[in-house]
């Protein structure tokens, strides 16, 4: 059975990270007339009341998205996913987060097409009901995302980002990342997948990274935000990165200005810090 819900942490510095990101990847496919698609394999709600309900018992967002709302100092492409944020609370207070679905579905041009997958029945009848005036444009399926890019790859117009970001609430999460990788690939080599992963003191975790980089794959991103020293008991996520393959060329730049600002802005200790390594052909 499942039990997470990803409203518990709406906000929090793995939704910074991650989401930043995925603004940035989705405008830099924008940048061609051509069409593409997002697929989100584990898409969650979509968006989060921050003031009521899941988000106020442990409050993540403060640390988070919190941390830069009222900033005047937000780097021009971090400013991108603030300013998305900010549109989703046009009454100034942070009241509402917008979850990747939202994020993604904001970037798009008319052309381009969003698939998001959810297997969570309560999620998934959320994020239904949150874009059910976008027609053909949005398909929302209730089903596991792994399984999902079987069918969808390759994609019709031959561009597509593939977010993976599943809760690693199983261990069968991890090997599932590589499995739906290594599948993703063999159909559609081009394409741009971007793996989210939490910095757990589990060895899952620890060693998904090292996994991902022995992929057959020739160009890839590694970035990471460690927001504080590990707890000593092993308890808790002390920060979280991302895995890109086929990642955009100025990436690395982007991300050479914007990580040391979030680790000023989000660190919480002197252990806090940052990792940024690609591979290029």
């Amino acid at each position: 059975m499942l039990s997470y819900r990803h409203a518990f942490h709406a906000g929090n510095h793995a939704d910074v990270l991650k989401h930043f990101l995925l603004v940035q990847l989705s405008r830099y496919l924008g940048q061609k007339d051509k069409p593409f698609w997002i697929i989100d394999t584990h898409a969650g709600a979509g968006l989060y009341e921050l003031d009521t309900g899941y988000a106020t018992k442990l409050k993540e967002y403060e640390s988070g998205i919190g941390k830069l709302w009222a900033r005047e100092d937000v780097p021009a492409a971090l400013a991108d996913y603030v300013d998305q944020v900010h549109a989703c609370n046009p009454d100034g207070s942070l009241r509402f987060y917008p979850g990747s679905p939202w994020l993604a579905l904001q970037t798009l041009r008319p052309q381009d097409r969003l698939r998001l997958f959810e297997l969570h029945s309560s999620d998934s009848t959320i994020l239904q009901d949150n874009f059910a005036d976008q027609g053909r444009r949005v398909s929302v399926t209730t089903a596991n995302g792994f399984d999902a890019l079987k069918a969808l790859l390759p994609p019709p117009p031959r561009r597509a980002l593939v977010l993976i970001d599943p809760p690693y609430e199983t261990r069968d999460d991890y090997p599932n990342v590589i499995a739906a990788l290594q599948e993703g690939l063999n159909r559609f080599a081009t394409g741009t997948y971007a793996v989210w992963y939490p910095q757990l003191a589990r060895l899952d975790a620890q060693q998904l990274p090292g996994k991902l980089k022995r992929l057959p794959v020739k160009n890839w991103l590694h970035v990471a935000l460690t927001i504080h020293t590990p707890s000593t008991d092993g308890f808790g996520m002390h920060g979280s990165g991302l895995f890109v393959i086929n990642p955009p060329w100025t990436l690395h730049k982007t991300l050479m200005e914007i990580m040391p600002y979030l680790v000023k802005v989000l660190g919480q200790d002197a252990g806090a810090r940052f990792t940024l390594e690609q591979e290029m052909a």
